[in-house]
């Protein structure tokens, strides 16, 4: 993909013994996931599925085929991709199908929390009824949390693309008290950011956080530093989104650790929409060593051809860790969510309890 490959699971260069036992490490350890899209997460099986039942759609629904079609040649490239996927997603049933089987993925790579970004914009606007695409995603968290023990909660996001109009349908459809889904928790801000300029959307995060919402947007992943300061300083931004260009910006990491504002860090997904060139020369070290609070993350992670315990291996190895230092970096994860108190310290004794027995054995 993109000339240089993302490291899939099976790409990221092995060291021997001592990966193979990080990687199995890494496979059972407790986790939370904090930047994953809905439509984003839906596996070549489920994508296939869903082009299956609409044969008018270009998706194909051969998975070799989709391989090919999820290789990006830029991040515009990968936004009109994303959207013909998203044009997939048609009925009620459509939503509950796709929503179950992300929550099924997460739980075999033993998520136990995920803060799963919807954009109901794109679904609503295609004809689904609001009211019923909430009963579908409500459904389904809690038939998964029922079924999986994985616990799912929703930011919903606006489309950057599609405009103020899109701002003010999310905003209400997240403000409504008779349809908003008791899973909600934050608010966000996703899209391509060129050309859409952060600031602009500060009366829709004003009205959100009014009603209880936390503040999550996308900035600074294809774009310079100001995008973060906007998102802060405008939106009233409790993590960022990606954030990738903060490091270009030493006073920028500076209040970043200060304040202890989480970065929401998909190494892979930089690498596959090129906002930035290589792994080697991702920010993810700087970040590290400017003291600010990193979340690992997969993003889109079929498209990109990766999972979260990818991405834990990926970070691992970009910034030399051990399995005390993967805990560490998955605790990073627990306090940076929206769980209340007693919840991130029960999730936060899980990951300690599997540490110290992992190492002990």
């Amino acid at each position: 993909m993109l000339g240089e490959a993302p490291l899939s699971a099976s790409s990221v260069p092995a060291t021997g013994s001592a990966d193979r036992d990080l990687r199995a490490f890494i496979a059972g350890l407790p986790k939370a996931e904090l930047h994953v899209h809905h439509v984003g997460s839906a596996s070549p099986r489920i994508v296939s599925e869903l082009a299956a039942r609409h044969r008018d759609s270009k998706v194909p629904s051969d998975p070799e085929a989709l391989a090919e079609y999820f290789t990006f040649t830029d991040f515009a490239h990968f936004i009109e991709v994303y959207l013909s996927v998203v044009d997939l997603i048609r009925t009620p049933e459509d939503v509950r199908l796709l929503t179950y089987e992300v929550a099924r993925d997460l739980a075999r790579q033993q998520v136990r929390y995920a803060e799963l970004t919807l954009t109901p914009f794109s679904s609503t606007r295609r004809g689904i009824d609001e009211r019923a695409f909430m009963e579908a995603i409500e459904d389904a968290r809690k038939s998964a949390e029922a079924e999986f023990g994985t616990v799912l909660r929703w930011c919903f996001d606006i489309p950057g693309e599609a405009g103020l109009q899109s701002a003010e349908e999310t905003v209400r459809l997240a403000t409504d008290d008779r349809i908003r889904p008791e899973g909600l928790v934050s608010f966000g801000l996703g899209g391509p950011e060129i050309g859409v300029p952060r600031p602009q959307f500060k009366p829709f995060f004003d009205q959100a956080i009014a009603a209880g919402l936390r503040s999550v947007p996308h900035s600074g992943e294809t774009t310079g530093p100001q995008s973060v300061w906007d998102a802060l300083n405008e939106l009233g931004a409790e993590r960022i989104g990606h954030g990738t260009s903060s490091a270009q910006d030493p006073a920028l990491l500076a209040h970043l650790a200060e304040r202890r504002i989480p970065l929401e860090v998909c190494p892979t997904s930089n690498i596959a929409t090129r906002a930035v060139r290589t792994l080697d020369e991702h920010p993810l070290r700087q970040f590290q060593q400017a003291g600010v609070l990193i979340t690992i993350n997969s993003d889109d992670p079929p498209m990109f051809g990766t999972d979260l315990n990818n991405e834990y291996a990926v970070a691992s190895r970009l910034l030399d860790l051990d399995e005390r230092g993967v805990a560490d970096l998955a605790k990073n994860a627990v306090e940076a969510s929206f769980l209340d108190a007693a919840d991130k310290a029960r999730l936060a004794a899980e990951i300690d309890t599997y540490t110290a027995g992992r190492l002990a054995g």
